[in-house]
């Protein structure tokens, strides 16, 4: 009898790839902050217009979905800590933080950099 195949898709579950989309995702919430926050500026203090807020808005809304769910991946596929797990979910909020959180985890060693890295628990 054959054995049961999983229905996961493997980049799901290769610790390098989820890696390598956290690190990209983190880095694309950073930039949609600033891009939002530029827009708000231009539309507050500038009152100029409105069109920064009306697109960046929802960028910003998607990629920051986006991170939380990959965050959510990463902490189940590279067994983080719930401390590392929350801290990389608190990291979504205040502007930035993502980059400093995606840099201080791969620095401990939370997330691999290429396939010969091991990735440590925590």
């Amino acid at each position: 009898m054959p054995t049961p195949r999983s229905t996961v898709p493997a980049a799901l579950t290769d610790p390098t790839r989820v890696a390598r989309v956290f690190r990209v995702v983190a880095i694309a919430e950073a930039v949609s902050w600033v891009l939002l926050l530029a827009g708000m500026f231009v539309k507050r203090v500038l009152q100029a217009s409105e069109l920064g807020v009306q697109v960046f808005g929802p960028v910003h809304g998607a990629v920051f979905v986006a991170y939380v769910v990959v965050a959510l991946l990463a902490w189940r596929v590279l067994r983080w800590t719930p401390a590392t797990g929350l801290l990389a979910l608190a990291a979504s909020i205040p502007p930035l933080v993502t980059i400093w959180f995606e840099r201080w985890a791969r620095r401990t060693g939370r997330l691999p950099v290429d396939a010969t890295t091991p990735v440590r628990a925590g």
